[in-house]
């Protein structure tokens, strides 16, 4: 096992990591912007190291200062994270040529998995189906025309590096085309260093499953079940579950052993995620992941295992030692992301100062943070605040459960994506499972419709809560111990 580990990111999956290490007795290094330079991931790393300036171009993506500060500081593994550099093979390739194990799959890996055109291929070869799709530049020629017209429009086209939704588009016709694939292939050289595109059937009610994977070095590889992540706005997922309230016993079984295949194929090691459309009972490869999800924390707590912990033990070059037929899925957990975003002002980033952050506490509750009271969001990285992880023994104690957390989740200075999570549980059809991976677009208007009575509850919880920190100034001022307002039951909460 490595004796310490840098981590090449930042807020709540910094954290993460470094509980990871913690437990493994490895020593944690932290790396910072300035925006973050106070942020809890800097306080709670065994050592912090500045990094550079807040844009991201000059810290958290400056791929030689970041191996440059690991081999000054003794770090023999870097963790990526998830965002950033996790799936960035040039970056992979600098920390095998400089000595410094990348924690994730080897480069050329990333690069076969990486590139979804190439991730097909294997899938392809592996004999898991895949959507109709081709390769495509961002130019519009006769024999691009053609080729996508045998398919059958509409059609999806995509960056082939990268992922998030960054770069994707629906074409519903050719006259689509001459406005679309150029405009993908900017974004996604903007986003992703790389203007490559594929053109995919469109299936217009699928959903999004897909199968955690762990690899070993030695040829081992295994799946732990999959996750729903159907509920998604503009590709960008917003709860993610498991098990899939979609799936029938066989179903899973079959497409966790297909995730497999794909793995092996790719001769992968570490952690990854394979993708898929589920298109009624049939389901087509997407594509594969090759970093750890933000959604990890629901295997982690239906299965026990603990998958940072294994990323670190793999990359040391352990075998695995789980049996696959010791991994069973127990009872139902759902993740939603807060996010400091304005539901009603059309998600627009809410920055600003963090004033007060309380995220619920209990059995069954698991929250991982990444800022705390008296942090600031800036608009310099992803509006990700925390994630709320809820365990129950069936889906509808687990969808109760969260929506009570979610009532008891209190931030004040940004508005955040509580109240719209809220409105997506109460909404029948999510209760009900019977959802694809347009519902949230089709539904968004009743989604973020916003009653005059939730608007007054907020109103008065702020206003209560400006007072008592009037009230809290003034006694400290006088030396008297201060009154919490948190703790006051004539403070407004929003149920």
């Amino acid at each position: 096992m490595f004796s310490k580990v840098l981590i090449a990111n930042r807020g709540e999956i910094a954290l993460r990591v470094i509980r990871a290490c913690r437990k493994l007795g490895v020593a944690s290094v932290a790396v910072f912007s300035d925006a973050d330079a106070h942020l809890p991931f800097v306080q709670q790393a065994d050592e912090a190291h500045y990094l550079g300036p807040s844009p991201a171009a000059d810290s958290y993506l400056n791929m030689q200062a970041i191996v440059d500060l690991a081999k000054r500081h003794g770090a023999q593994a870097i963790h990526p994270g998830y965002g950033f550099l996790a799936e960035n093979a040039a970056f992979a390739k600098l920390c095998e040529d400089s000595g410094v194990k990348f924690i994730g799959p080897g480069s050329a890996a990333i690069d076969r998995l990486g590139d979804k055109r190439n991730a097909k291929a294997v899938a392809e070869q592996a004999g898991v189906p895949v959507t109709p799709w081709i390769k495509c530049e961002g130019k519009v020629d006769a024999a691009t025309v053609k080729a996508i017209a045998a398919i059958g429009y509409p059609v999806m086209i995509k960056p082939a590096a990268g992922g998030g939704g960054k770069g994707m588009h629906k074409a519903s016709s050719e006259a689509d085309l001459a406005e679309l694939l150029p405009k993908a292939a900017r974004e996604a050289k903007a986003s992703f260093g790389d203007d490559a595109l594929l053109v995919e059937k469109y299936l217009e009610t699928p959903r999004h499953i897909e199968v955690q994977l762990l690899a070993d070095e030695h040829g081992h590889a295994m799946h732990l079940w999959e996750r729903e992540c159907s509920l998604q706005r503009r590709h960008q997922k917003l709860l993610e579950e498991t098990p899939s309230p979609s799936l029938t016993p066989v179903m899973r079984a079959a497409i966790c052993a297909d995730a497999v295949k794909i793995a092996k194929t790719a001769g992968y090691a570490n952690a990854g995620t394979c993708e898929f459309l589920l298109d009624g009972d049939k389901w087509y490869f997407c594509e594969v992941n090759t970093r750890l999800q933000v959604e990890h924390p629901v295997t982690e707590q239906v299965t026990g295992v603990d998958l940072v912990e294994w990323q670190l033990r793999i990359a040391s070059g352990e075998k695995l030692t789980l049996q696959q037929q010791d991994i069973r899925q127990r009872g139902h957990a759902i993740e939603l992301r807060i996010n400091s975003e304005d539901p009603y002002a059309g998600f627009m980033p809410s920055l600003g100062y963090i004033e007060a952050f309380e995220p619920p506490a209990g059995d069954g509750l698991r929250v991982d943070a990444g800022y705390a009271a008296g942090d600031s969001v800036t608009q310099f990285y992803d509006s990700l605040m925390a994630k709320l992880i809820v365990h129950e023994n069936d889906r509808a104690a687990c969808i109760a459960r969260a929506r009570a957390a979610l009532c008891e989740f209190m931030v004040v200075g940004v508005a955040t994506t509580v109240p719209f999570h809220l409105a997506l549980l109460d909404h029948p059809d999510v209760q009900a499972g019977k959802f694809d991976i347009h519902w949230v677009e089709k539904h968004m208007t009743e989604l973020t419709k916003r009653g005059r009575e939730a608007d007054a509850a907020v109103l008065a919880a702020l206003m209560e809560y400006r007072r008592q920190e009037k009230v809290r100034a003034a006694q400290s001022k006088a030396g008297e111990t201060h009154f919490d307002p948190w703790s006051s039951s004539s403070l407004p909460r929003l149920r």
